[in-house]
Formats: C-alpha cells, structure tokens, sequence
C-alpha cells in the first residue's frame, strides 16, 4: 500500500522516530486542519537543513523546521500540500533546551510544518494564537503535553 505522507531520513541524522510516528503525527495535523493531498517529511542534518534556509529564506544558519507548500499535479487527480523538513541534530538540542522529550518536541514540529502547508502561520499575533492553539489541541489529542508551557516558550 502507497502511502499519501512519504518519509524521508537523511543518513547520518542520528535517532529519530519511526516513520509510521512521523506519518500518525502528520496525519492528525493534516486532519484538524481540514487539509487533503500528499505530503513528504524529510529529516536532515544542520548542513542540508542550513543550505535550505540559505536558498529559500536567505537566512544563515540552521532552523528546526521549513515547510515548502506544494503544487496541484496535472489532471488535479492528486494534490500535493508540500514538504516538511526538520533538522534532527536542532530538534534534539532544542529538547533538551526546553525539558521535553525529543520525540514530543519532534510531533511538535511535525504538527507546526503541516499546518504551515495547511495555511495557517504565526508572523501577526493573532494568527499565532489561533496557530498555538491548534497546534496545542491536536497534540493534545495524541496524548502530549502543551508545548508552550514546558520550557521555553520559544516559538517553532
């Protein structure tokens, strides 16, 4: 069976979560957002991950998580919503950083790049606050704890 959230692991990226948790956590943010179509998840070390912020953002250095939003394929049979690529070497110090476990603040990401493709965002307040909340709602429903109250409240 073909799976709609393709996943993708760099070598050398050390520890990550299963595939089949990435997709589960993908799937339940593709869910609450009302979105639809395939995605892909790509974990990747700080050299891939700052080369696409270069390219991309223009910005130096390495970020924890970049979502790229798809296109419609030809014929509008199946919709692509996009990419989410998340530096695992980043998300593990910043879990250690913030006093979550890796694999909470991984879903935490997964969650936040799928709902970018979704639509939503975070640069005004107010679109922040409905973002968290959405965010914090659908981890809630996999069984982990409010990122924003743990730790540091440093935004994905």
């Amino acid at each position: 069976m073909r799976s709609d959230i393709a996943v993708q692991i760099a070598r050398g990226v050390g520890a990550v979560p299963r595939a089949a948790e990435l997709r589960r956590w993908a799937r339940a943010a593709r869910s609450a957002a009302d979105g639809c179509g395939e995605l892909c998840i790509r974990i990747v070390d700080e050299v891939e991950m700052a080369d696409l912020n270069e390219r991309f953002r223009h910005r130096e250095g390495t970020t924890n998580v970049l979502s790229f939003e798809g296109d419609a394929e030809p014929g509008g049979a199946t919709r692509l919503l996009g990419d989410v690529v998340i530096c695992a070497p980043v998300v593990r110090r910043e879990a250690t950083a913030q006093g979550k476990r890796p694999a909470d603040h991984f879903a935490h990401l997964v969650v936040h790049g799928v709902l970018h493709l979704a639509g939503y965002d975070h640069v005004a307040a107010r679109d922040a606050q409905v973002m968290e909340r959405c965010e914090v709602a659908i981890l809630a429903g996999l069984g982990i704890a409010d990122p924003y109250r743990q730790g540091s409240r440093q935004h994905a």
